[in-house]
């Protein structure tokens, strides 16, 4: 497993070990004594798998209570997927970091519990999967919007056009009005 840094020491990109031939390929994506020994030591209790289209953005979410770390990878298609620093204590407070996860690159990202994340659809599909370090609690998800000047995204959108965007999303907050990690 190769692991790349990120701008924000927690978040970390990760390279699975991929065997393969002209019959196709194999690859852990979870192995919880090899990931622990990278500093990812977590326990994960749901899965999640989504599909959408080119243009799509899903996020930026979190949950206040039962906050979730995430680790993400995308199966058919490419995004471009974010994560931002929310605990106010975090010398990287309202920093944020994105790598582009595809099918064919096979990263993952490690969003841990604290970050608000977010993902953007640049294929004509996209197929994303992720574990969850706790479960879905609608009562507790917040959103922060997208487009935050403050957080100063650089989206790669195509073409300058908006994203198409849940009506959850397009309420998202700005940061500075967000409730957040203490």
């Amino acid at each position: 497993m190769k692991v790349t840094a990120t701008s924000i020491e927690d978040v970390k990109i990760l390279e699975p070990a991929v065997f393969g031939d002209e019959r196709g390929f194999f690859m852990e994506t979870w192995h919880k004594q090899k990931f622990s020994d990278l500093g990812i030591d977590a326990e994960f209790v749901q899965d999640n798998h989504s599909k959408s289209s080119k243009g799509i953005l899903r996020g930026l979410h979190y949950q206040l209570q039962h906050a979730q770390g995430k680790l993400v990878r995308v199966i058919a298609g490419e995004v471009f997927d974010v994560a931002v620093d929310i605990r106010k204590h975090s010398p990287t407070f309202g920093h944020w970091t994105a790598c582009f996860l595809s099918a064919e690159n096979k990263k993952m990202l490690w969003v841990p519990a604290g970050f608000a994340h977010g993902f953007y659809v640049t294929s004509a599909t996209a197929e994303f999967v992720y574990k969850c370090t706790d479960y879905y609690a609608p009562e507790y998800e917040r959103c922060i919007a997208w487009d935050d000047p403050d957080l100063a995204i650089d989206w790669p959108l195509i073409n300058d056009e908006l994203p198409q965007l849940s009506a959850k999303d397009a309420s998202g907050v700005r940061l500075a009005d967000a409730d957040v990690f203490a």
